[in-house]
């Protein structure tokens, strides 16, 4: 072949319009095809990465939610309702599309906090919404919280045991569902005075 007839193999430029040329066995790709290329292969990569994410996580309507959680929990209709678009809200805006420019509505990050006397039902509506989202669930103990952690759990023990429950996957856990619990009994904790660290 002569030099004058080398030609990307892609799109038919001569050698002489493109910046680098690659040889292979049987052809040529220039440095703008290689470029090309390259996008498409990480867009396609953004896709599936976006699409494994999204098909992991079982997003429902809030209906759908409430429908699941009365599958499940007698009583407690307004709490379940509440939960409901709550969790919707909260997941929804974790698989938000980054900005593409167009004027959507951003929704803010929130927590959720259930207050009610023991064996109504709090635990309950949590973990079956972590069991009907398909998201890893852990349950701490804010008596046993410590800021520094000498005794007791601190907020790193307890991400451990998220990431234990997502079987060590970080995009799961990132998801999933921390049920702090007894955050109540931590007033009546502090009113007593201990001598021990």
């Amino acid at each position: 072949m002569d030099k004058k007839e080398i030609k990307c193999s892609f799109c038919g430029r001569d050698k002489q319009d493109t910046n680098v040329l690659i040889a292979g066995i049987t052809g040529h790709i220039c440095d703008s095809c290689i470029a090309q290329a390259q996008n498409i292969i990480q867009e396609e990569l953004s896709q599936r990465s976006r699409s494994e994410i999204e098909g992991s996580l079982i997003l429902q309507r809030p209906a759908d939610i409430k429908g699941a959680l009365d599958e499940h929990v007698i009583g407690q209709d307004e709490a379940k309702k509440v939960l409901s678009v709550a969790v919707y809200n909260h997941y929804k805006r974790l698989l938000q599309r980054p900005a593409t420019g167009q004027d959507e509505v951003e929704i803010e990050k929130s927590n959720i906090v259930l207050v009610g006397e023991t064996g109504t039902g709090k635990t309950l509506l949590a973990r079956t919404i972590a069991r009907m989202l398909n998201v890893p669930f852990c349950i701490a103990d804010a008596t046993v919280l410590t800021e520094a952690g000498y005794v007791g759990e601190d907020v790193e023990s307890i991400l451990s045991r998220l990431l234990q429950a997502a079987d060590y996957d970080v995009s799961k856990a990132e998801r999933g569902i921390v049920f702090v619990d007894e955050i109540d009994k931590i007033s009546r904790k502090s009113d007593t005075p201990s001598i021990t660290r």
